[in-house]
């Protein structure tokens, strides 16, 4: 077991990982039901203070009447969720713990409807983030996967990524952030994004009055594709377009590892033509079996 990685359960009926404060080295290969989860989180490298990164793989047993996508986990399903706590906030290592135990919370009560459950968990992690009093936020990003299909629920700038096993994306969320709103609807590209000033702004968080969770679409996972949710730490060190490459090819384990050197190696060596910021780093990916 990693350091770090507290092993958990659900309803006390199915396994889950939490990853709290970690400053991992290497990728921890967990499985799920129906696939595998790569996981990985490490504290940035400029620093001293706690990650303020959290994340949890949470598995959950069959219920429902098992159609594909109605919304319950019918045999082959799990959430995976990460939190970032906003940097330069206090306590953002608190507020980003904190809105993992809502949702994990919600789903350990839940009776089999993932969707539902998640959506209480993150209006519960706001209350929650809230009910510390001391200013802090955190993003959240949750994906349900229900046999071969995945729906993600976002809050902030943690971010969502399907990819092909050819490399092409299939699936990206937008980052509630002004910058990535300005990719969005064309006023600057991409490459310009990475380098903007105010990248690190964020529009929506949890442990906002105002906060609002934007709901996904169920997306189809064909063999081989891979589901990668991030932090800022990865979408900030990394072009969309170099993560596909990395992470199409290869066993999930190999793939995550590479991701990982790739982000933290961005990170260690500036460059004036590529992306470069020293951030806490989590990231997990997610393959369907074999």
């Amino acid at each position: 077991m990693a350091p770090g990685m507290a092993p958990g359960s659900v309803a006390g009926t199915a396994p889950g990982w939490l990853l709290l404060d970690c400053d991992m080295t290497d990728v921890q290969l967990l499985e799920l039901h129906g696939g595998h989860a790569a996981v990985f989180s490490s504290r940035s490298p400029i620093k001293q203070t706690p990650n303020e990164d959290a994340a949890a793989v949470l598995g959950f047993e069959p219920s429902g009447d098992g159609t594909p996508g109605d919304g319950t986990s019918g045999g082959g399903g799990g959430t995976l969720v990460i939190a970032d706590g906003m940097g330069g906030v206090r306590g953002g290592e608190q507020a980003s713990a904190a809105a993992i135990a809502s949702v994990r919370k919600a789903l350990a009560h839940s009776q089999g409807a993932a969707r539902g459950a998640i959506l209480d968990g993150i209006e519960r992690a706001n209350a929650a983030v809230l009910a510390l009093g001391i200013g802090a936020g955190t993003t959240l990003v949750a994906v349900e996967i229900d046999h071969d299909y995945a729906r993600p629920y976002h809050v902030g700038d943690s971010q969502v990524l399907l990819v092909s096993q050819r490399g092409r994306i299939k699936h990206c969320t937008i980052a509630h952030a002004p910058v990535a709103m300005a990719v969005e609807a064309g006023m600057i590209d991409s490459f310009d994004a990475m380098h903007h000033r105010d990248r690190h702004l964020v529009s929506n968080y949890v442990g906002s009055p105002d906060m609002r969770i934007e709901i996904g679409p169920r997306m189809r996972i064909a063999p081989r594709d891979t589901l990668v949710l991030g932090t800022d730490g990865l979408f900030d060190n990394l072009h969309m377009e170099e993560i596909a490459r990395i992470v199409r090819k290869g066993s999930l384990h190999d793939a995550a590892t590479a991701l990982a050197h790739a982000a933290r190696g961005r990170m260690d060596e500036a460059d004036p033509l590529l992306p470069h910021k020293p951030d806490d780093l989590t990231f997990v990916m997610f393959r369907l079996k074999d």
